[in-house]
């Protein structure tokens, strides 16, 4: 007796944009994990940001529909009518951060009176808008737009802090899976020339980072703490973004045009990160950054604020050069020391890559979500 064939899952994706940062990121390497037996459809707030699209294996179904209803706009009755329509026939519905959070809102409304899908949140952070202070009314329409959601999904302790008191989730709706990479991929050396437009020759000492250019990256801080660095370290910012201009401008200010690189966006870091010497972020907010964690795997030291997880996700040898959060002055001196000390510089990148194998692995991650989202559709697994 042949047994009936299940089709294939249906997930629809709904992010508050599809550039190519981290929860982009862990969204393709999990799109990539499950394979070709699960069918994506992925819309974008901001249409024209799709560039993580590039990185989604070819042999797996994508759709990118161009007629879905807008996930901006004020939250009117018809326009979460609409969003509601669209979440038909699916087998599950995934949104990402406050810039879809009316298409949850439009679920909790309608769920029942169209029999939509389950649907799953993710948080992952804030924008600069929120970096120092929650808004009120933002917190209150989470916590109505999330009540009927089967899980909100938070990578750091400091967001299931927040959901939990802030949002009033009750316990059983929040669950939160550390971000998570294949640490194996960034154990080897990086290449000499995985970095367009600069070359690292022998002697040249870099501090690295990998950031969205947004003003909540805080970046023109990273470039006034490198300017106390001597020849012959460099600054590379991997990444793309509206404060390019901005970041371009302070370092000319400061005489470091020469020293300072803005490649854009690369993709496949694993290729490059092992080229820096330090890992360096001076964001104003983050949660739980994939590029600490791949940092660690590479075997660098991090340099950071004490923003989010960052100082719990590193070594307990990396911690002393973790700054207090806005505290400028010091950031530079933490980056300056580290980059005066070659041998601590080895010792801390060693127990960060250590760290990194046992607690950052891709694996543990990709299984949770895996039986996470079999289990919100029914299924008993998924590819």
């Amino acid at each position: 007796m042949t047994g009936t064939a299940i089709a294939p899952a249906r997930i629809l994706h709904l992010h508050s944009t599809f550039s190519a940062g981290g929860k982009e990121l862990r969204c393709v390497q999990l799109i990539n994990a499950f394979g070709p037996g699960v069918q994506h459809t992925i819309v974008s707030a901001v249409p024209d940001r799709m560039e993580a699209a590039k990185l989604i294996a070819r042999d797996i179904a994508v759709e990118y529909p161009r007629d879905f209803p807008s996930l901006q706009g004020k939250p009117l009755p018809g326009r979460l009518l609409r969003l509601a329509r669209a979440m038909q026939g699916y087998d599950l519905v995934v949104t990402y951060n406050w810039g879809a959070i009316d298409a949850a809102m439009a679920h909790m409304v309608f769920s029942g009176h169209f029999g939509l899908p389950p649907l799953i949140h993710h948080e992952d952070g804030f924008n600069e808008d929120e970096r120092t202070r929650l808004k009120t009314r933002r917190n209150w329409y989470r916590r109505i737009a999330l009540a009927r959601a089967a899980r909100l999904v938070v990578p750091s302790e400091t967001l299931e802090r927040i959901a939990l008191v802030t949002w009033q989730l009750p316990i059983n709706q929040v669950e939160q899976i550390a971000n998570g990479i294949c640490t194996a991929a960034f154990e080897r050396p990086g290449r000499g020339n995985a970095i367009p437009g600069i070359r690292k020759s022998e002697g040249d000492l870099w501090v690295g980072t990998l950031a969205g250019l947004r003003k909540v990256k805080n970046l023109p801080a990273l470039v006034r703490a490198f300017a106390r660095l001597p020849e012959p370290w460099k600054l590379v910012i991997v990444g793309e973004g509206p404060e390019e201009a901005a970041i371009r401008t302070q370092a000319a200010e400061l005489g470091l045009t020469d020293r300072v690189h803005l490649p854009g966006f690369i993709a496949h870091p694993a290729n490059y990160v092992g080229l820096f010497d330090i890992f360096a972020l001076s964001s104003h907010s983050e949660q739980f950054p994939i590029s600490v964690i791949e940092a660690m795997a590479a075997g660098l030291p991090i340099v950071a604020p004490a923003v989010g997880d960052i100082a719990h996700m590193v070594s307990d040898e990396n911690r002393s050069l973790i700054a207090p959060a806005g505290d400028e002055a010091a950031f530079a001196d933490r980056l300056a020391e580290t980059a005066s000390e070659a041998t601590l510089r080895a010792q801390i990148g060693a127990a960060n890559r250590e760290k990194a194998r046992k607690e950052y692995d891709e694996g543990a991650m990709i299984a949770r979500y895996r039986r996470l989202y079999a289990n919100t559709m029914g299924r008993r697994s998924l590819p």
